[in-house]
C-alpha cells in the first residue's frame, strides 16, 4: 500500500496507509511513531467511528494532526514501547493478515528511521526545535464531600491537574453485574449473521461467578483501595446474593475462562487484585477482554466470551431478553448485581464551567454545555457513556448517534475508546469527563498514565 498521508512535527511522524477496497474502503493500519524526548504516554490519540473515521493527535508539545475519511469498521488497538523514546500504536482491522502487517511495519520503520535519523538520540527537556518542556504545576487536592472524603495519592512529582468536581450524587450510582453466557444462545458475527459451532465454557463461567459471590470475594472487592487511597472504591450491594456452595476445580477442558468486561474493573486494578486468588485456589486461567460495556456484550454475542462483567442495566437486561444469558446453579436469575460505586464528574482544577458549585450534576452538565467547555465522551456505548447521555439537558438532544452532537463538536469530543485513554485526553485537553471513581483514583496514583 502506498502512503496516503505523511505528517512531520518536531520529532513526531504520523503515517496512514492508503485505504484499500474490498467491498468498502477499509483502513488496514494506522501507526503513530513517536521518537525523541516525549514518550507515548504523554500523547492523546482518539479515533471517532460514526459515518467516518477521524484521527486526532494532540501532542504535549502543542502539535496536532487530524485526518478524516468515510469508513465503517472497528479497530483493535495494541501499544508497543520499544524504549529509547520509540513507541508505536497499532490500530488494526480484526482480520488483517500477519504477513501484510509485517510488510507494512517494515516499510514504516524504514521511513521513520530515514526521517528521524538523529532525533532518536535526543535527551533532556528540549525537543528538536529547541522547545523547552516545562514541568506541570502542583495539583490541588480533589474536591471532597462530607460523606466520602476523597484523598489524592501522595504527590510523586508528576502532576495531574484533573480533579473530582461532583460525586455522591444520587444520579451517579454505578452498579456492576455478572452474567453467564448461554451456550445455546443465537450467536452472530459482527455483521449479524448466524454463527454455528460456538463453544462456551459453562463450567468455568459457573465457577468464577460462584467465587465472585462468595463472602471471601465480596470482602476483597469491598476492601479494595482503602489501604492506598484511604477510602473504599467498590461497595457490596445491599441484598447481593452470597454463594456458600461447592465450586468445581478446573479440568483440562475447563481451565481457560474468557471474561468479557468493562474497562473500569480492569483499569481500576480490581481484577488484577482479585483474580489471582481465584486462579490459585481452583486452577483456572482467566483471559480478560476489556472494553466498554457495549463492546463487551457484543463480544459475548459473537461467541467470544464465557461470561460478562459489566455495568449498564438496560444493556444487561436486553442481553438476557435476547437469550444470551443463563442462570448459574445457586442463583435465581441470569443477571447478578453484586457491587457498586459512583461515577464522578471530573475536570480541570480551574473549573471554568463552575461545575463544582452547581447545585446538582445535572446543573453541572448544563453549565458545561452552555459555556461550550471541552467535554470528553467515551462515545463507545459503554456503561459510562450510557450514563453520561442521561445527564445532558434534554433540549440538547445528545444521543449515541453522531448526528445528534454534530453541532457541538467544537466542545464535545466523542472518543470511542476506553476510560483510561479518555482520562489522558481530558487531562491534556483541559476538559471535563464522566468516569467511575475507582479508575480516576488509579489514574491519579499512576501520575496520569494508563496502560
Amino acid at each position: 500500500n502506498s502512503i496516503r498521508y505523511f505528517y512531520f512535527h518536531l520529532s513526531h511522524i504520523i503515517v496512514i496507509p492508503t485505504p484499500v477496497n474490498s467491498g468498502k474502503e477499509r483502513y488496514l493500519l494506522t501507526i503513530l511513531i513517536c521518537c525523541g524526548i516525549i514518550p507515548f504516554v504523554k500523547q492523546s490519540v482518539r479515533v471517532r467511528l460514526d459515518h467516518f473515521v477521524r484521527l486526532d493527535i494532540v501532542l504535549k508539545s502543542g502539535g496536532r494532526a487530524s485526518f478524516q475519511k468515510p469508513v465503517d469498521l472497528h479497530y483493535q488497538c495494541t501499544h508497543l514501547d520499544f524504549g529509547a523514546g520509540w513507541s508505536f500504536i497499532f490500530e488494526l482491522e480484526e482480520n488483517i493478515m500477519k504477513k501484510t502487517l509485517a510488510l507494512l511495519l517494515a516499510l514504516v520503520m524504514l521511513l521513520a528511521l530515514a526521517a528521524c535519523g538523529g532525533n532518536a538520540g535526543n535527551t533532556g527537556n528540549t525537543g528538536n526545535a529547541g522547545t523547552t518542556v516545562q514541568p506541570a504545576t502542583t495539583p490541588e487536592t480533589p474536591a471532597t464531600t462530607p460523606e466520602t472524603p476523597t484523598t489524592t495519592p501522595e504527590d510523586t512529582g508528576v502532576v495531574v491537574d484533573t480533579k473530582i468536581l461532583k460525586e455522591a450524587d444520587d444520579k451517579m450510582l454505578n452498579t456492576y453485574s455478572v452474567i453467564a453466557v448461554n451456550d445455546a444462545a443465537p450467536f452472530v458475527d459482527a455483521d449479524g449473521n448466524a454463527v454455528a459451532d460456538v463453544t462456551v465454557n459453562t463450567a468455568g463461567a459457573d465457577a468464577l461467578i460462584q467465587w465472585l459471590l462468595t463472602r471471601e470475594a465480596l470482602d476483597m472487592a469491598a476492601n479494595y483501595g482503602f489501604e492506598e487511597y484511604g477510602e473504599y472504591l467498590f461497595y457490596e450491594k445491599d441484598g447481593a446474593p452470597v454463594y456458600a456452595g461447592e465450586i468445581a476445580p478446573a479440568t483440562e477442558e475447563t481451565k481457560t475462562i474468557r471474561l468479557s468486561t468493562t474497562t473500569s474493573v480492569k483499569d481500576s486494578g480490581l481484577l488484577d487484585y482479585m483474580l489471582p486468588a481465584f486462579e490459585s485456589a481452583y486452577g483456572y486461567t482467566v483471559e480478560v477482554q476489556s472494553a466498554g460495556t457495549g463492546k463487551a456484550i457484543a463480544a459475548a454475542k459473537n461467541g467470544n466470551a464465557d461470561l460478562i462483567f459489566v455495568h449498564s442495566k438496560s444493556q444487561e437486561e436486553a442481553f438476557v431478553e435476547e437469550g444470551f444469558g443463563r442462570t448459574v446453579n445457586g442463583f435465581e436469575s441470569e443477571r447478578i448485581s453484586f457491587i457498586y460505586n459512583y461515577f464522578v464528574l471530573c475536570g480541570p482544577s480551574a473549573d471554568p464551567a463552575g461545575a463544582a458549585a452547581a447545585a446538582s450534576v445535572l446543573d453541572a452538565f448544563a453549565a458545561i454545555a452552555e459555556g461550550k467547555h471541552t467535554f470528553i465522551s467515551r462515545g463507545d456505548a459503554s456503561g459510562t457513556h450510557t450514563k453520561e447521555l442521561s445527564l445532558w439537558p434534554e433540549a440538547l438532544g445528545i444521543t449515541k448517534e453522531a448526528e445528534s452532537f454534530a453541532a457541538y463538536t467544537e466542545w464535545y469530543v466523542s472518543a470511542n475508546t476506553g476510560m483510561g485513554a479518555c482520562l489522558v485526553m481530558a487531562e491534556e485537553m483541559g476538559g471535563y469527563i464522566l468516569t467511575d471513581k475507582a479508575t480516576f483514583l488509579t489514574f491519579v496514583a499512576n501520575d496520569g498514565v494508563m496502560g
